[in-house]
């Protein structure tokens, strides 16, 4: 097993330049630890992936805290989540007070850079899942079916239709190679079963009080942290869905303007790491009841906590269904289907916000020859495309 300080360092070097949001980051997840680090197969990733997707809450931080507990027990779980956190949440500390002044400075190239980074980066991971995951015409196939119904139809809940059809396609069409017996080995995790246990209860247990804790008359900072819990147990598909419901609860009391809300959600999306640090640009100046540093800090751990309990619930429990053929012949069509989600994200979000013109294919083109070509780390690629965006891109 990893020091829990070593877990720190690479998830602080990705929150750093982990740009594009949440599919995105599951592209340097992959490119970090997958193929460089080889912490675990592109198959057992996978898993991990289709686990987070399946689960509310923020799937890439999620995926992140799976790989920290995985390397090293809680404490790897809890660097991971910090390390790959801590940089956008004390950035948007920043932009809290930096953007009443000038809002202007997320207008500039470099971010339109950053943008056309994550399009490559995307590339990337979808092209090698593809040749391990999805090699043959049956699973091309469904590959090609997921991306398309995910398209066709833009809802969270249907990427989880999608998972549940790969797996019902798998059980019925696909035959399990015999090495494949041991793929769920590389998701055990160090967490004994009754603490498990204990976790998932205590889940339900703030759920079930969910309604005493958001009544209004209690104060205001219980209130305000019982809609970052609620916000965090019940959203699927990522953070950019969590922002309507954060909206409903916090704008309509008052604690805080649609307009501020609406400047933290812009400086958000410019910044590295996962979307849900927005809590820390909220609960810097939420009217009544958070302020400053500790008041991110509180609403922060709010909105993840939920994470944090489901991933240490679910995980010691999953390396058992490995014994299970019939759950192997699933797990081949969920592994198909996951890659068809990933390539469906890299038109809509990724491509169509990313690439405007010649001039940003261009430089996605020299993005991707970079990551697979020149097998250069994809820090530096996001690094030389947020330079050449300031330097070029209008």
């Amino acid at each position: 097993m990893l020091s829990a300080w070593r877990v720190f360092a690479e998830f602080l070097l990705l929150g750093c330049t982990s740009f594009g949001g949440p599919v995105a980051h599951l592209g340097y997840f992959r490119e970090r630890f997958v193929m460089r680090r080889h912490w675990l197969s592109d198959e057992a990733y996978a898993e991990l992936v289709a686990i987070c997707q399946f689960l509310p809450g923020p799937a890439s931080s999620q995926v992140g805290i799976g790989l920290g507990l995985m390397r090293a027990g809680w404490l790897g779980g809890i660097a991971a989540w910090i390390g790959f956190t801590l940089p956008s949440a004390v950035i948007l500390l920043i932009a809290s007070a930096v953007l009443s002044i000038n809002p202007a400075w997320l207008n500039g190239g470099w971010v339109q850079g950053l943008k056309v980074a994550a399009v490559a980066v995307v590339t990337q991971a979808v092209l090698g899942m593809q040749k391990r995951l999805a090699p043959d015409r049956p699973r091309l196939t469904l590959m090609a079916v997921s991306a398309i119904l995910v398209l066709v139809v833009p809802l969270a809940s249907v990427q989880v239709l999608a998972l549940l059809l790969g797996a019902v396609v798998g059980v019925l069409c696909f035959r399990t190679p015999d090495q494949n017996a041991q793929v769920l080995n590389g998701l055990q995790v160090p967490v004994r079963r009754s603490v498990a246990i204990g976790l998932l209860g205590l889940l339900a247990l703030l759920l079930a009080f969910l309604p005493w804790l958001s009544a209004s008359t209690r104060p205001v900072a219980v209130q305000q942290l019982s809609a970052m819990l609620q916000a965090g147990s019940l959203v699927f598909g990522g953070g950019h869905v969590v922002l309507p419901l954060l909206e409903q609860s916090l704008v309509p009391p008052g604690w805080i303007s649609l307009d501020r809300f609406l400047a933290g959600y812009g400086a958000a999306q410019a910044v590295p790491g996962p979307m849900f640090s927005l809590a820390a640009f909220l609960g810097f100046d939420l009217r009544g009841g958070l302020q400053g540093i500790t008041g991110s800090i509180l609403a922060l751990i709010a909105l993840f906590l939920p994470a944090f309990l489901l991933i240490g619930g679910v995980l010691p429990f999953w390396s058992d269904l490995g014994q299970c053929r019939a759950m192997r012949r699933a797990l081949m069509g969920v592994n198909a289907a996951v890659v068809g989600i990933l390539l469906a994200a890299l038109y809509q979000p990724v491509w169509r916000v990313g690439i405007r013109n010649s001039a940003d294919f261009s430089l996605a083109l020299l993005a991707v020859l970079l990551l697979m070509a020149w097998r250069q780390p994809a820090w530096r690629v996001v690094l030389f495309c947020g330079l050449i965006g300031g330097l070029v891109l209008p």
